[in-house]
Formats: structure tokens, C-alpha cells, sequence
């Protein structure tokens, strides 16, 4: 994914889709001076931070016109395309945005909220009493657990037709990340397990949480599912897996993972 020489992107957004140039190889977003020359309507343009030299602005398009040269696309299909830092300034683009709608007024006098200049933090400010909020990010554990030469997938109710992916699920008050796992599984799947490693983590704004990625071994139980989320789930091994998470989601890393050391 590269930028305008000017290096700047602006990242727009319509709902959950957001504005891409669709008439190179690569994924590109649009420049100030992109949206000035294609007379591109958008609210009011958000300041989100530099990486490796490249300003990144965040604004909502003004209707749902179709402009020439450029497509929308959803952004959680961006991992698809892009990665790293882009991918992540992308993220942090779409949940300041989201944040920024549900917090117009002062949640303790209802006065209007004020963004902060963003070299001093990322936060608003009541501009009546001074209550200052700083955007929300909701750790959520994401496991693979696996089973001699099999790993644990499931389907949750919300996922396309035939995907299959670990398993989730947010961290609740008072309880430890290690717990998190242990209760997620318990509850989604009915298994238990140890040997709780951390692998990694990824930002994932939908709609505000930061995915913490561990591994884990199965100890004992059936697969029992709640029913509630999760509606299948199976052991598979890597040569008969299912329909899978896109690539760059952490979730594929996972399973990459898994294929990749652990192939029968």
C-alpha cells in the first residue's frame, strides 16, 4: 500500500466500508489533494498521527455518491490487502472515528466535547466541566487450542456460512487474562486446558478491542457448545481444514501457524 508523494493519507468512511483507489495493483488511499481534485464531500477531517513519515487523516464521506476511479470496501477485508503499520493506522483511524460519534456530549453535565490537539493525547474534553475521556479499548483473548496433531476451530452463529476460526471472547472485571481463556473455553466449548502460552496481539476496532493471541492444550472434556455463540465446533487437523479467517487477522495467523508446525 503506498500514499501520495505528499505523504498523507486520508482515510474515509461510510459506515463500516471504507474509500480506496481502485485503479492501481494496490490498495491506495486518497491524498488531501485526491479529495480536492475528485470533489470528494466528507465531514470534517480528524488528525490520527504519523508512521514512518506518512500523516493520517480520518473523516466520514458525506453521502454515498460514487466517485470515479474509487471503490469502498469493508474494512475488515483491509488485512487482505495491507499489513503492519498501515493496517494498524487504518484500525486506529476507523475506532478514534467510532469513539469520536459516541462521545459528542459530556456523559456527567451533557456539555459538548472538545478533542484534545493530538500531540498532547488522544482524548476529548468536556468544554463545561473539564471531564475528559479518552477513547475505549476492550482486551479480548482469542485462543488456539490444540490437541495432539488437531486444533480446536468453532463456528459462531455470526460468522459467514461454513467459517470457522478459534475461539474469543472479551475479558470481564476482575479476572486475569490466563482466567479469560480458561472460562471462554469452559463456557463456549466445555473443554479445559493449560500450558497457556501468549502468541501475539492484533488492534481490531470492531468495535473496540485490542485481541490478545495464546495458545493453549487440551486437558480434558467433550465438545459441548452454548449454543448461544458458537453453534459448531470440531477437532481438525491441518490437512482437513474448513473455511477459514482471512489472512492478516490474528486468527489466521494461528491457524498458519498450526499448518504450518503441527501438519499431520
Amino acid at each position: 500500500m503506498n500514499c501520495d508523494s505528499v505523504h498523507e493519507c486520508v482515510l474515509l468512511f461510510n459506515k463500516d466500508e471504507v474509500l480506496v483507489n481502485c485503479q492501481s495493483e494496490f490498495i491506495q488511499f486518497p491524498s488531501r489533494q485526491d479529495i480536492q481534485l475528485s470533489d470528494i464531500e466528507t465531514a470534517a477531517l480528524v488528525d490520527i498521527g504519523v508512521l514512518e513519515g506518512v500523516s493520517y487523516y480520518s473523516g466520514r464521506l458525506a453521502g454515498q455518491v460514487v466517485y470515479p476511479g474509487y471503490s469502498l470496501i469493508k474494512v475488515r477485508q483491509l488485512s487482505q490487502y495491507i499489513t503492519g503499520g498501515p493496517l494498524n493506522m487504518a484500525f486506529r483511524a476507523f475506532h478514534i472515528l467510532q469513539w469520536l460519534k459516541t462521545n459528542q456530549f459530556c456523559g456527567c453535565c451533557a456539555g459538548k466535547m472538545q478533542m484534545l490537539p493530538l500531540q498532547q493525547e488522544v482524548s476529548v474534553q468536556c468544554e463545561h466541566c473539564g471531564n475528559t475521556v479518552y477513547p475505549r479499548i476492550s482486551p479480548a483473548i482469542i485462543v488456539a487450542v490444540f490437541k495432539e496433531n488437531e486444533i480446536l476451530l468453532a463456528r459462531n452463529e455470526r460468522f459467514p456460512p461454513g467459517r470457522y476460526s478459534v475461539i474469543a471472547g472479551f475479558v470481564e472485571p476482575g479476572e486475569t487474562i490466563e482466567d479469560c481463556v480458561r472460562r471462554e473455553l469452559q463456557e463456549e466449548v466445555g473443554i479445559s486446558v493449560d500450558h497457556i502460552e501468549y502468541f501475539g496481539n492484533q488492534p481490531w476496532p470492531f468495535p473496540d478491542s485490542l485481541m490478545i493471541a495464546f495458545t493453549a492444550c487440551y486437558v480434558s472434556g467433550e465438545i459441548t457448545i452454548d449454543d448461544q455463540e458458537i453453534v459448531e465446533a470440531d477437532w481438525f487437523t491441518a490437512d482437513a481444514l474448513p473455511d477459514i479467517p482471512d489472512k492478516g487477522t490474528i486468527s489466521r495467523q494461528m491457524i498458519d501457524w498450526f499448518i504450518a508446525n503441527r501438519r499431520s
